[in-house]
């Protein structure tokens, strides 16, 4: 482990996600999705386009 960071993971929406991780400039985004509640992953995909990467309960 070379870092860790802590940080409030807030509700947005998937495309707001993806304008946070832009202008970041990293390659992925946690963020927790507004109409779901979970703990979401929005990445920059090799292809230019967007992953998402969805949270579930265990069952």
């Amino acid at each position: 482990m070379v870092r860790t960071k802590h940080f409030h993971v807030k509700p947005i929406s998937t495309e707001e996600a993806i304008l946070q991780m832009n202008l970041l400039d990293h390659s992925f985004y946690v963020f927790r999705d507004m109409d779901t509640e979970a703990v979401s992953v929005v990445y920059a995909r090799k292809d230019g386009g967007y992953g998402l990467i969805e949270t579930a309960e265990a069952k």
